[in-house]
C-alpha cells in the first residue's frame, strides 16, 4: 500500500440502501478509500454479485476486506463446531476473493477454560487445515486474525504475531481499541508506537507497509471489552493513535467499527490529513 486508507466496516448508514454495491458507492462520495464488507452473520452472497461487488470498487477505486462470521472458535471442544468454523472461514475467503477483497478478518477462538498455550496449539492446528485449502485452491488472500477485547477471547497483539510467524499467509488485524480495553492502558503515543514497533519486530517491515486496522471507541470494564462507543464518546486518545501510525509510516487499511461509522471515519481522515 502508498498509504494508509479509511473506511467503514459495513456500508454506511447515509447510503440509499444497505447493499454492499450502495456502500461502496457512498464511500466513494465520502472521499473515503475502503470498505470492510461483512459477512458478520453467515455468507449469503452469491457469486454473481460478488463479481458484480468486485467491478463498482474497482471503477470507484475502493479497496475492500471482508469479516468472516462472528460463529467462528477454532478452540471449540466439539469436533463438529471445529469444523463449521473452518467451513465460515473458507466460504468468507472464497466469496471475498471474487468481491476483490484482499483481506478476510476473523475472530479466532475463546480459551474455554483452557490454557493460553493449549488453545494456541489447537488454533493454530485448525488454522493450519484451512490455510492449505485454500493454497490448493489458489486463494492467496490474506487471513487476519483479529486482536480481540475481551480476556475470555484468543487474540492478545503477541498471540497474533506469533501464529503469523508460524503460518504462512496469515496476517495481523490490529484493534488497539481492543487492546486498551483488555489491558487497561496502552492508551498513550508511546504506548502505541511500542505496539506498532512490536508488530514491525516480529513480522517485519511489510506488515507496517500493509496493515489492517480496525478503530473505534471502545467502553470496558474488568473482563475487558464491553461494546464499541463513538470516538469522542470514548477515552481513546484517537488523535496519539493516528500520531503513531503517521509516525511510524503505516500505510493500509482503517475500518472506523464506531457506531456512528462514517461519521467517525471522515473524522479520522480529516484528523490524520491534518497531522500530514
Amino acid at each position: 500500500m502508498r498509504e494508509l486508507l479509511f473506511g467503514t466496516g459495513g456500508t454506511p448508514h447515509s447510503a440509499k440502501t444497505s447493499s454492499t454495491i450502495d456502500g461502496i458507492k457512498r464511500i466513494a462520495e465520502l472521499g473515503l478509500g475502503c470498505m470492510e464488507v461483512e459477512f458478520v452473520q453467515g455468507v449469503r452472497m452469491s457469486e454473481s454479485s460478488a463479481r458484480q461487488v468486485a467491478e463498482v470498487a474497482a471503477k470507484e477505486g475502493i479497496k475492500l476486506s471482508a469479516h468472516a462470521p462472528y460463529f467462528i472458535n477454532f478452540n471449540a471442544h466439539e469436533p463438529e463446531k471445529i469444523k463449521a468454523s473452518q467451513l465460515r472461514l473458507l466460504q468468507t475467503a472464497r466469496i471475498g476473493s471474487l468481491c476483490g477483497v484482499e483481506s478476510v478478518v476473523f475472530h479466532t477462538a475463546f480459551y474455554l477454560g483452557d490454557s493460553p498455550e493449549d488453545t494456541y496449539r489447537q488454533v493454530k492446528k485448525n488454522l493450519l487445515e484451512v490455510l492449505h485449502q485454500l493454497k490448493q485452491e489458489n486463494n492467496r488472500l490474506w487471513i487476519r486474525p483479529e486482536v480481540m477485547g475481551k480476556n475470555s477471547q484468543f487474540g492478545t497483539v503477541g498471540e497474533i504475531i506469533n501464529l503469523c510467524t508460524e503460518l504462512e499467509g496469515l496476517g495481523i488485524c490490529l484493534d488497539l481499541a481492543h487492546w486498551h480495553a483488555r489491558t487497561g492502558v496502552f492508551n498513550s503515543y508511546p504506548e502505541f508506537v511500542a505496539v506498532l514497533r512490536q508488530v514491525e519486530q516480529g513480522l517485519g517491515r511489510a506488515a507496517l507497509d500493509d496493515m489492517h486496522i480496525h478503530f473505534s471507541g471502545i467502553k470496558y470494564g474488568q473482563k475487558g471489552e464491553i461494546k464499541h462507543l463513538n470516538l469522542q464518546e470514548s477515552d481513546l486518545q484517537y488523535v496519539e493513535l493516528l500520531r503513531a501510525l503517521k509516525d511510524c509510516k503505516a500505510k493500509g487499511l482503517v475500518i472506523c467499527e464506531s457506531p456512528n461509522l462514517e461519521g467517525d471515519a471522515v473524522l479520522l481522515r480529516e484528523t490524520y490529513n491534518n497531522l500530514l
